[in-house]
């Protein structure tokens, strides 16, 4: 009760309020975790079908696995959790939300300002040009990989692969948050995937009072108030 006591406190005296969610957020909106007892990569090595060696080498396979994917996560609403950080966001002078989540939830449920760590599956974009969305309609929902409407490049889902660096500005963004805040909350996360977990402790480290709310213990838990 203490805890609970101090932290609503904490809250309606910050200015700053700053949060990192992960997969564990959406889980209740039916999308599957990564690492759960149901996660994705109990059925599929990362490797397979989240590299680019992968994509290059597979087009077809990975493009169909991000197709199904789109279809799980177009099926699926924002929950609870996704709104009430949407009602915090109105309740404090500034608020920050970074996502290792690629599932668009967030923006949906209406967070304004969101750093997608990872990207988002929502959007495409060429390895050539850079354009983004640029896809004959017609080649965009069946299992052959996309070419780009305006180059003719090979067209991949807007995210982060394994073995590929996070975009720089939203990293900067989200560090940036993290050193800022009054009050860090780390939301349905296993604190395993970096740099993102590294911005918890440089919340800390920047004197930030550190939550952490989740059904079970982490690899970062120790580290939080």
């Amino acid at each position: 009760m203490e805890i609970g006591t101090d932290l609503v406190g904490r809250l309606a005296a910050a200015k700053r309020v700053a949060v990192l969610t992960g997969a564990g957020i959406s889980a209740e909106s039916g999308i599957p975790t990564f690492r759960g007892d149901d996660g994705l990569w109990r059925k599929f090595r990362p490797e397979q079908l989240a590299t680019f060696p992968a994509f290059l080498s597979d087009l077809d396979l990975v493009w169909s696995w991000y197709q199904y994917r789109r279809r799980i996560i177009d099926t699926c609403q924002p929950n609870a959790g996704h709104l009430a950080l949407v009602e915090l966001e109105a309740l404090v002078p500034e608020f920050s939300l970074a996502t290792q989540n690629i599932d668009g939830l967030h923006r949906r449920a209406g967070s304004r300002a969101v750093d997608e760590l990872h990207g988002a599956i929502d959007r495409n974009i060429c390895i050539d040009c850079g354009a983004e969305n640029e896809i004959e309609p017609a080649t965009e929902t069946e299992g052959t990989a996309p070419r780009c409407v305006r180059c003719g490049g090979l067209v991949r889902p807007d995210v982060v692969w394994f073995g590929e660096m996070l975009p720089e500005a939203v990293l900067v963004s989200a560090q940036q948050a993290a050193q800022n805040a009054d009050v860090y909350l780390t939301v349905g996360t296993s604190g395993t995937v970096y740099p993102a977990a590294d911005l918890p402790l440089i919340a800390r480290e920047s004197g930030a009072y550190t939550v952490e709310i989740n059904p079970e213990r982490t690899a970062l838990s120790g580290q939080f108030h």
